[in-house]
């Protein structure tokens, strides 16, 4: 055999490194979709479910506005918006309620 059909040392390292930087990038890519995954596993395992007792939420109308209540512990449960909403014909003392949160 001649030398000319071995591979050089640095084409074996080339590889090497090419091979790694492939393995690197797959177990990122398994990552990610192993989060995405998990994300959405926690959100099907935890939607529409009450925060107090872990029973089902039914949505109800409540002055216009469908909110979540958990009929068994009374639990109400307002999405982002939903209080404004609610309030908003008092908007005046609702602005003066919300700014001693800020």
């Amino acid at each position: 055999m001649s030398d000319y059909d071995k591979p050089s040392r640095a084409e074996d390292e080339y590889f090497a490194k090419q091979e790694l930087e492939r393995r690197k990038q797959w177990a990122k890519d398994r990552s990610a979709k192993m989060a995405v995954d998990e994300k959405e596993q926690l959100k099907q395992a935890h939607w529409m479910k009450c925060p107090k007792c872990g029973h089902d939420l039914e949505t109800i109308d409540l002055h216009g506005v469908k909110i979540d209540h958990c009929p068994v512990c009374e639990t109400t449960v307002l999405d982002k918006g939903e209080l404004e909403q609610l309030l908003d014909h008092e908007r005046g003392l609702f602005q003066r309620v919300m700014h001693i949160f800020k």
